[in-house]
């Protein structure tokens, strides 16, 4: 991997891609852009919830944001998730190989941990358009990615939970210590995650040390029974 050049950062808003972020600026990658993808209400391969707050995100960040829409995207026509994340790739690829013709891209960062079904089509992108990928997360051990995030000053709200042993209680909660001790718990109890890598909770990060202001949110809950998320009826830059 070479640190010369221009990096985009794949980017949702949430803690896994705000970390990748936030240890590829600490490496001294020289990040140009962030990306988001803004998919339908289910995706194999994208973060779903709130990525609409990504602008306010980037806005404090200090990183020009890049934004692909939904009308972009392919998979309407896909009949099984092999082919619906190869479709949803594309519109991504697509927007980098257009950034390409404007920066000296020299690679993105991804925040996955353990899923292959998405990292291997990044990594196969990335060989396509002939640049590198910087994945901090990957492979490494859950609770201590999560402690590392908190100790790091990362303010982390969960957004979004379908799995059980999550109720309605977790929704707008704080990813911190006590949080990931129980979800540690509920991980031996259920199988959950510790970081919501199969989609069990998603998050979004209002504060840290990269973001030169936090994102305060007002927002209501949404219960469906099983599962259920926030919906941002405000979000602002703090002081």
């Amino acid at each position: 991997m070479t640190d010369a050049g221009d990096w985009v950062s794949l980017f949702s808003g949430g803690k896994d891609s705000s970390w990748a972020l936030y240890r590829a600026l600490d490496a001294g990658l020289n990040v140009a852009r962030l990306l988001t993808v803004h998919p339908g209400d289910d995706s194999y391969m994208y973060h779903v919830p709130a990525t609409h707050l990504t602008g306010l995100a980037a806005e404090s960040i200090g990183i020009e944001l890049v934004e692909v829409t939904p009308d972009d995207l392919g998979a309407a026509e896909a009949t099984d998730s092999g082919a619906q994340g190869d479709a949803e790739l594309e519109p991504l690829e697509a927007a980098l190989e257009a950034l390409a013709d404007e920066l000296d891209l020299a690679g993105v960062t991804a925040g996955a941990i353990e899923s292959e079904f998405q990292t291997n089509r990044i990594e196969a992108m990335c060989d396509r358009l002939g640049i590198d990928l910087f994945a901090p997360l990957w492979q490494k051990d859950p609770r201590a990615l999560g402690e590392a995030m908190i100790d790091a000053g990362f303010e982390i709200r969960i957004v979004q939970v379908a799995a059980r042993g999550l109720d309605e209680s977790w929704l707008g909660r704080t990813l911190d210590h006590d949080a990931l001790d129980e979800l540690t718990e509920l991980n031996e109890q259920y199988g959950v995650h510790v970081l919501g890598e199969g989609g069990e909770f998603e998050t979004f990060v209002t504060d840290a040390p990269h973001m030169s202001r936090p994102i305060e949110l007002e927002y209501e809950t949404v219960w469906e029974g099983t599962r259920g998320h926030v919906e941002i009826t405000d979000a602002r830059l703090g002081e």
